[in-house]
């Protein structure tokens, strides 16, 4: 059995990773949108990871016994300006997202709560490397600039993206 409180933020997150994955598609709709299917691509498959995430709290709650809540999602933001601002806003949710663990960590560690702070390090891994991979991207597309051959060449590697959740 959950703490009420360890419960309430754990049902928050699952919602929030839910939410990530309808962002991540927004931007793939954006960049199809545009003629950037090898970025759209990129995003598909961080909307798969997102939900992955989302069914991984979802069935955590369950196997302790308590109740998954869903809840509405809000919009997500539709409209860019270029790609790059859509890695941007992404290692911008990432980091929301490491937060939001960071938080899910201290009442899982004030409460005592040894299961739920091994389940929860997974996650702490994970964001290192979500975080770290926009990171990148978004470095990458600074260099590349204006340069459309480039440009063209990086899209063709994110169009081979695929995510696996043995990885």
């Amino acid at each position: 059995m959950l703490d009420q409180k360890l419960l309430d933020t754990l049902n928050d997150q699952m919602n929030h990773e839910f939410f990530a994955a309808h962002a991540y598609m927004a931007m793939a709709a954006y960049c199809d949108n545009n003629s950037y299917d090898g970025f759209a691509n990129f995003y598909i498959e961080q909307a798969k990871e997102e939900r992955f995430h989302g069914q991984k709290i979802y069935d955590y709650i369950n196997d302790r016994g308590e109740k998954a809540i869903f809840k509405a999602l809000p919009a997500p933001k539709v409209d860019f300006n270029s790609i790059l601002e859509t890695f941007e806003d992404g290692l911008k949710q990432e980091q929301d997202v490491t937060s939001r663990f960071y938080n899910l960590s201290e009442i899982a560690n004030e409460k005592k709560d040894y299961a739920t702070i091994s389940f929860l390090n997974w996650f702490l891994d994970e964001q290192v490397e979500e975080e770290s991979m926009f990171e990148t991207h978004i470095d990458y597309l600074k260099r590349i600039g204006d340069d459309s051959n480039t440009l063209y060449l990086y899209e063709k590697e994110l169009a081979a993206r695929t995510f696996n959740e043995e990885a």
